[in-house]
């Protein structure tokens, strides 16, 4: 069974060890990475970043970054991002990336960290397994791009 736990101290190096499989690297940024960015984000107030481990039962099997983003002069609407979705090498092919999606859009139709009317999502363009993977969610692609991904939109 698939649930989301936070990162903490206990977890942390355990999920900078995580990687995907050689050929997914320049899909995906390393899980040191994307901690980082949630901090400068954090600190910087740009946004609620929202990182967690992904665990099948108690063994760590990936990493999903979400963020809550209040509306901005830009939109003035209110989202929700999934910055990151990594299943590590030796626990891919076993449906855990669809289950930890599943499980992240539940949390978010919570609505625990603030109200939003969408979720979006970005990926390499020449990502066919994510983008089919997102599309079989509901997420549609809008037409933008930003740093030189496919943006894609989830009206909640």
């Amino acid at each position: 069974m698939i649930e989301l736990r936070k990162i903490t101290d206990d977890n942390f190096n355990e999920c900078i060890k995580l990687e995907p499989k050689e050929g997914q690297k320049n899909y995906v940024a390393s899980n040191i990475c994307s901690l980082a960015e949630a901090y400068v984000a954090l600190t910087n107030n740009e946004c609620l970043p929202l990182p967690y481990a992904i665990y099948n039962n108690d063994i760590m099997v990936g990493f999903i970054m979400l963020s809550y983003n209040k509306a901005d002069n830009e939109d003035g609407e209110n989202k929700y991002w999934v910055w990151r979705l990594m299943i590590d090498k030796q626990y891919q092919g076993k449906g855990y990336g669809k289950e930890a999606m599943t499980n992240a859009l539940e949390l978010i139709r919570t609505f625990q960290y603030g109200k939003a009317s969408a979720v979006y999502i970005s990926y390499e363009p020449e990502n066919i397994v994510a983008k089919t993977l997102y599309a079989s969610f509901g997420f549609v692609e809008t037409g933008e791009i930003e740093d030189g991904e496919l943006v894609a939109k989830l009206v909640l």
